[in-house]
């Protein structure tokens, strides 16, 4: 794994040793490609972060402050130990299930990176409640990485697109009257 631009591309990240799906470099490319003018002094929330390569690459694209969440020990370590390699120190690493996070945290965010596991179901509770909660600004966006054949159900949120990329499926959600 590794930064794929910015201040700190080229720097490899360490890769997880446990039961984590990192997000291909291709997929990370093309997700800051589409969202390379948006992200700069962008307030960031890498929610299931795993081994934190989405929000580093969003630090490395100058977002103003990333959010790291993920609720596993080793997630954890490795987020912590990635974040060392670069010279940042606009950010904040959150221990706890997604859940707790979501209803405890007290600010808004402009782009939110959604990533849990496949397969899960995590991710309509998780809109529900970045919804309920307020937390994505008004011309915010939040990208949702999941298995193509996945399906999420979104009362809260307008899909602005959906992007494929091999098994991979990206969607591209706004603020907006649904």
């Amino acid at each position: 794994m590794r930064i794929i631009s910015g201040r700190f591309r080229g720097k490899k990240l360490n890769s997880p040793k446990h039961n984590i799906r990192p997000t291909l470099d291709m997929v990370k490319q093309a997700i800051f490609t589409r969202l390379q003018f948006f992200v700069p002094n962008k307030k960031v929330l890498d929610l299931f972060s795993g081994s934190g390569a989405l929000g580093i690459e969003a630090l490395s694209r100058d977002a103003s402050e990333v959010v790291f969440c993920d609720k596993n020990n080793d997630s954890i370590e490795l987020i912590k130990n990635n974040l060392k390699l670069i010279d940042a120190h606009n950010y904040k690493v959150i221990k706890g299930d997604f859940k707790d996070v979501l209803c405890k945290i007290n600010c808004k965010f402009d782009l939110i990176l959604l990533d849990p596991p496949f397969a899960s179901g995590y991710y309509n509770e998780a809109l529900k409640l970045i919804y309920e909660n307020e937390l994505l600004n008004k011309d915010g966006i939040i990208v949702c990485e999941r298995a193509k054949e996945e399906c999420i159900k979104c009362d809260y949120f307008i899909l602005d697109c959906t992007k494929i990329y091999g098994s991979v499926a990206i969607d591209y959600y706004m603020q907006g009257n649904v």
